[in-house]
């Protein structure tokens, strides 16, 4: 055994042992408990980042904690390899997207190897991979004859920039999430998946999620947007039309002073006809900020359209407006406004001096100025005719009621939640195999998989495809005579929402999933960032209920367990490149090894906060494994030889009764440790865990010597198991020194597949406790019992206690109070 830490070449000794014995390729065993760790898979950017290294050491450590709890655990990898980087890099470089993702793959997959993570690499995919978008091809032909799948002229989120749709989930703060464009909003035609069919699922389902975080459950809720309400018919005025609204406050139906159109409603293009000022406002709405974040914070704006609609019970006249703050994909794009009653609806009636018509009071009689802001709380109706005087709750219902009989109206329940738009206009996706002929319409491709072409040239942003005949010439599947195939790709999104099941059916090229994925999935552990709460992660879950329900899988949800990691922050912004603060690992993996800086990485902070990059942590975790290395050393000769008598039957047998008692409590102490630190990696704070490592590397570096002549010296044999557990508790974070010194030190086996260490039962048990003893409720000395010890023995020796003794020498005892476990108080007084 050398005595310096050598991390470079410990590494990669064991690095190589590791590929040779493939220890890391998962089977199914069904004699097992089996335990599927994974990682959100990354995008081949070409270089790991510090969020990535932090998200798969995260994992590589919660794989191999289970694992050394006998688990069969599997932990792939893969690429999501599509997307619109490879593009801009084919525009910037001049080379083809698929060169410049291939040669990224290769080098970030010797990185991930170079830090030592546990994956089954023969699991490895590639989501451009014809052989694997093959099968997401298949599925959406089967989505399309099942109807989950359309296609339609809609306004969408236009990302100016990367020439492409965004999906609603895609635009944040009116921004295209990757190129950081402002959205504008167009017509165009495109595939939709019917997610809004599962949106009751998928909000139910939330509820078994219960290992999952409150907040992204809670996103997760709030984006589908359950509301239970009405729709409304309002006549319109002089026709024999009626105008359909949806509200969740039908209580304040008598309260309506008007209505407010979406800019993009039919019946606002229609009043735009004759209404110059009217089109110029719908023209300007078109570069209107698209989410709802900005909606409730624009400056309202509106224009009259002249039209009027009468209210459904009352039959007053109430007028027809235009307003930008209205959503034209929720509800019906119409809205009732009850100024009196909605704050939005309020200062939009003051700026257009429009009524206000209070029809709600509070319920505890107080006063309310509602011509300073609107009464938005429930209460009691007033001037609502019947229904004046009754609560909101019960005056909705019966209102709702009251529409129904007469046709006025329906109960309804409406979602937030928009169908997915699938559909991009780019080159470097999956390609959607639908093909149009001018006699059958879209059709399906029979011929799978549609390979995208890799050998292409870019000109300007637009796709190559469809400037390339030779892929979308065709002929029709169902006819035969000329047609054409869709120059669309998919959205990236759709690879990634069902990759973890493809991970566990490797080389099978028959089907999308075989039986093997209902042994594996769901996934036991994923762990990822938070930002995909309302992208990938509901997506994938979406995903995983179409899955189910076509009999390729037969559980409800894909993921039981989920951590979102915090960011890698540097002088407490988070590292990116366009800030130049980002910290390469290579050079520090050079410098320290790997097990340094995932050390760091674990210890630097809890795993679900932010981590603040230190370059003095990183080096002082370095100096923290040279002090292991340097123990195991100093006491190679004395481990070996335990270990050695361990194999031949000749360790000494410990009696426990006849050990020194500051050697039993140093043994009850590296027991707690072990204790705690099981605890905490069950809780993945894995931060304490290194912490209980240092606690136990201190503890053996001073384990006493035997004070007791006639008493059994276990000081070799502590340090010993000792060791042996903290190799064990280590092992996880720091896989290859641990690896090194449990084979140098001649334990046995590798520790790769050593057993979790169990903690003595006999040794945690505690012998004596001490306890406070107060005269008269003041602390006056502590005493040491037996745990367990009778009161009368436990007063006994409180009495004797020299402290209390001379505290009590003129005093007389007129009563003891003894509270288990705690304190012994004498109540004394004068003689």
């Amino acid at each position: 055994m050398d005595e310096q830490y050598n991390p470079q070449e410990i590494e990669k000794n064991t690095q190589s042992l590791w590929d040779e014995r493939n220890y890391f390729q998962a089977n199914e065993d069904l004699s097992k408990e089996k335990f599927y760790c994974l990682s959100m898979f990354p995008y081949p950017s070409g270089n790991l980042h510090m969020g990535h290294v932090r998200n798969y050491t995260i994992g590589d450590v919660v794989s191999r904690y289970q694992r050394m709890l006998g688990k069969n655990v599997l932990q792939p990898m893969g690429w999501d390899a599509f997307g619109l980087p490879a593009e801009n890099a084919a525009i910037q470089h001049k080379v083809p997207p698929a060169e410049w993702t291939y040669k990224n793959i290769d080098y970030m997959r010797n990185q991930l190897k170079r830090l030592g993570f546990a994956f089954d690499w023969s699991r490895e995919l590639t989501t451009c991979d014809p052989s694997y978008y093959r099968w997401e091809q298949w599925f959406f032909l089967k989505l399309f004859e099942k109807g989950l799948v359309y296609k339609k002229n809609a306004e969408v989120n236009w990302d100016p920039v990367d020439q492409t749709i965004l999906a609603n989930e895609q635009v944040i703060n009116g921004r295209g999430w990757r190129s950081g464009a402002l959205v504008e909003r167009r017509e165009i035609s495109q595939w939709f998946l019917k997610i809004t069919a599962y949106a009751d699922q998928l909000l139910n389902d939330l509820d078994k999620l219960e290992h999952w975080p409150e907040q992204v459950r809670l996103m997760q809720k709030n984006w589908i947007g359950r509301s239970e309400g009405a729709e409304v018919y309002f006549p319109l005025k002089d026709t024999n039309e009626k105008l359909t609204i949806f509200t969740t406050r039908a209580d304040t139906l008598f309260g309506v002073t008007y209505i407010a159109l979406a800019p993009q409603h039919p019946l606002a293009k229609q009043a735009a006809e004759n209404n110059p000022a009217l089109q110029k406002f719908l023209d300007e709405c078109k570069n209107t900020k698209v989410s709802e974040a900005d909606l409730a914070t624009i400056e309202k704006k509106g224009v009259a359209t002249g039209l009027t609609a009468l209210h459904p019970i009352t039959q007053e006249p109430i007028p027809i407006w235009v307003a930008n703050f209205v959503l034209m994909d929720y509800g019906t794009g119409a809205v009732m406004a009850v100024p009196a009653h909605d704050q939005r609806d309020f200062d939009f009636a003051k700026q257009y001096q429009l009524a206000l018509k209070p029809v709600i009071t509070p319920t505890d009689g107080s006063h309310w100025d509602y011509t300073s802001s609107a009464f938005v709380e429930s209460g009691k109706l007033m001037d609502s005719a019947q229904f004046s005087g009754l609560p909101s709750a019960s005056a909705a219902k019966e209102i709702i009621d009251s529409l129904e009989t007469n046709h006025q109206g329906k109960r309804r329940v409406n979602f937030r939640l928009r169908d997915w738009s699938i559909s991009r206009q780019r080159y470097w996706g999956a390609p959607i195999p639908i093909i149009y002929c001018p006699d059958c319409g879209p059709v399906g491709a029979k011929d799978l998989p549609v390979v995208l072409p890799e050998k292409v040239s870019f000109e300007g942003v637009a796709s190559p495809l469809k400037a390339m005949p030779e892929f979308y010439k065709t002929q029709c599947p169902q006819c035969g005579k000329p047609a054409e195939r869709e120059t669309d790709t998919f959205d990236t999104f759709f690879e990634s929402s069902w990759y973890y099941a493809r991970f566990t059916c490797k080389k099978q090229d028959k089907s999308m999933l075989d039986g093997r994925a209902n042994y594996w999935v769901p996934v036991d552990q994923y762990i990822g960032g938070v930002e995909h709460a309302v992208m990938h992660l509901l997506y994938a879950r979406f995903f995983h209920k179409l899955m189910r329900d076509e009999g390729l899988l037969n559980t409800d949800e894909p993921f039981t367990k989920l951590l979102t990691q915090g960011m890698v922050l540097h002088e407490g912004i988070k590292m990116s490149k366009s800030k130049g603060n980002t910290v390469d690992p290579q050079p520090l993996i050079d410098r320290y090894g790997a097990d340094t800086v995932r050390l760091f990485i674990m210890f630097a902070a809890p795993p679900e906060q932010n981590l603040e990059w230190s370059d003095s942590g990183v080096e002082g975790a370095h100096r923290f494994l040279k002090r292991v290395w340097a123990f195991a050393y100093e006491n190679r000769d004395l481990i070996k030889k335990e270990n050695q008598a361990i194999k031949n039957n000749t360790a000494a047998t410990m009696d426990w009764d006849k050990t020194d008692s500051k050697q039993r409590e140093a043994l009850r102490q590296i027991y707690d440790i072990l204790e705690q630190a099981r605890y905490d990696y069950e809780r993945l704070q894995f931060n304490t865990v290194v912490s209980s490592c240092m606690k136990l590397l201190n503890l053996l570096a001073k384990l006493p010597e035997s004070s007791n002549s006639e008493a059994i010296d276990i000081k070799p044999c502590m340090t010993h198991k000792g060791f042996s557990i903290l190799l064990r508790l280590l092992a996880p974070i720091a896989p290859h020194m641990t690896h090194e010194l449990w084979e140098n030190l001649s334990y046995d086996g590798i520790i790769l597949n050593a057993p979790w260490p169990k903690a003595s039962a006999t040794a945690l048990k505690i012998d004596q406790i001490q306890l406070v003893v107060q005269i008269n409720g003041k602390l006056r000395s502590h005493i040491q019992v037996p745990t367990d010890a009778e009161t009368s023995i436990i007063e006994g020796l409180a009495l004797n206690d020299p402290k209390v003794k001379a505290a009590i020498a003129d005093k007389v005892v007129k009563k003891i109070i003894t509270v288990p476990g705690r304190l012994v108080n004498i109540v004394a007084g004068d003689k």
